[in-house]
């Protein structure tokens, strides 16, 4: 049997509120995970109450700059120190910020999607 889950869209200016509101409500941070799409990250904010999920959604756009949550749930600078180096997601006063250092990298933001590749033309 699989539990339903809960999906709630929210924008950069609606998200701390919707934290601090879960946070009263006695919800505990699961986890924070991203994805590159082709024009934006996606940002999914897994929180539990009571064995029931609900997940924040927020799609940000490149240059986008968003508030860190671990200003609410401190151990959420883990997941933001890791979605700002390996993914490039510009994230704003994170409670313990390693400044770029929290990983060792070959590249920087290694799971970013590059854009299209082109291929040589023929005969090249």
């Amino acid at each position: 049997m699989t539990e339903e889950q809960a999906i709630i869209e929210v924008g950069k200016d609606t998200l701390l509120g919707r934290v601090a509101d879960f946070h009263f409500q006695g919800y505990r941070l699961v986890q924070i995970c991203c994805t590159p799409l082709e024009d934006a990250i996606e940002v999914n904010y897994s929180f539990d109450l009571n064995y029931s999920f609900t997940n924040l959604r927020l799609s940000v756009k490149p240059g986008e700059e968003i508030q860190s949550i671990s200003i609410i749930y401190w151990s959420a600078f883990v997941y933001e120190n890791e979605m700002r180096e390996l993914f490039g997601l510009n994230i704003k006063n994170i409670v313990v910020d390693y400044q770029g250092h929290f990983y060792r990298t070959a590249m920087p933001t290694p799971f970013v999607t590059p854009g299209p590749v082109e291929s040589p033309a023929d005969g090249e």
